[in-house]
């Protein structure tokens, strides 16, 4: 039995369309939504909570918490404090899942070794011609492809849950779990999701810029958590087939790293993944 844990700000324009993906999950013969709602001034929790009778014709239990303006990681942590199950899954509420995703989640984390799974991650279409060309050379890097990077989705079985107690206070949730286990106890199942990035060069420079300062500050506060770190870099060889393959696309991808590396980081609030 798994609960779905989704932390959600003003996501009116997409959480009606990630329930219905989750709803439409199978292999699950028993599963907890909880939608923990953060300070939303817009219609986010009237949408979940309309998904109450098909989550019960489902025989599912849907939660919906209307918080205050508690932050994502207050919404995490409220959500975990609301999950029913141990076996749980963390998902962005503009994320959308294959039917087959939390059903091969749950089987993989069916042991009693700590565990982290996720699904393929796929890029969505993106609206603005920076953000596609951007796009076709990131799914290339061996991050995306190599890895489980958990963006947007990871799931944890109870021992791996234990690893942790409440979310800490940082940027970059999803990397603090990833490096909280080994490369071996991360598995990747065979369904995907898609998961958006931000439209616009600006945009994608502010969020590159955020996702930087997150996995400075896992490692300068959990250093302990580096020795798990196998992320792989681009290599000479890689770099020239993608520039040769697609010039422009790999031409917004290296400006949206040098503006990121060569220009002073201004204070900022949350920025969105989309």
């Amino acid at each position: 039995m798994l609960s779905i844990l989704i932390p959600a700000n003003n996501e009116a324009a997409h959480i009606g369309t990630c329930l219905e993906a989750v709803l439409a999950s199978e292999g699950l013969a028993c599963a907890q939504i909880v939608v923990a709602a953060n300070g939303c001034s817009d219609s986010t929790v009237t949408i979940a909570k309309g998904f109450a009778e098909r989550a019960a014709q489902k025989g599912w239990d849907l939660v919906v918490l209307d918080l205050p303006a508690i932050g994502k990681i207050g919404a995490l942590n409220a959500a975990d404090a609301a999950a029913d199950y141990e076996m749980r899954a963390y998902l962005d509420a503009d994320v959308i899942v294959d039917a087959a995703v939390f059903g091969e989640l749950a089987g993989v984390l069916a042991t009693e070794a700590p565990r982290y799974a996720s699904g393929q991650l796929r890029l969505s279409k993106a609206a603005t011609w920076a953000t596609r060309a951007y796009a076709r050379t990131y799914a290339k890097v061996p991050f995306i492809t190599e890895g489980v990077p958990g963006a947007g989705l990871f799931a944890v079985n109870a021992a791996g849950r234990a690893r942790w107690g409440d979310f800490p206070d940082i940027i970059s949730d999803d990397t603090f779990v990833r490096l909280s286990f080994a490369p071996a106890e991360r598995v990747g199942v065979s369904a995907g999701y898609d998961w958006p990035l931000v439209e616009g060069f600006g945009a994608l420079v502010r969020v590159r810029r955020r996702q930087n300062a997150g996995v400075g500050e896992v490692f300068a506060r959990f250093p302990e958590l580096a020795k798990n770190d196998n992320k792989l870099p681009v290599r000479a060889g890689q770099m020239l087939g993608m520039a040769l393959c697609d010039p422009i696309g790999f031409g917004v991808y290296v400006a949206v790293a040098l503006v990121v590396k060569f220009t002073p980081q201004r204070a900022q609030g949350w920025e969105r993944g989309r």
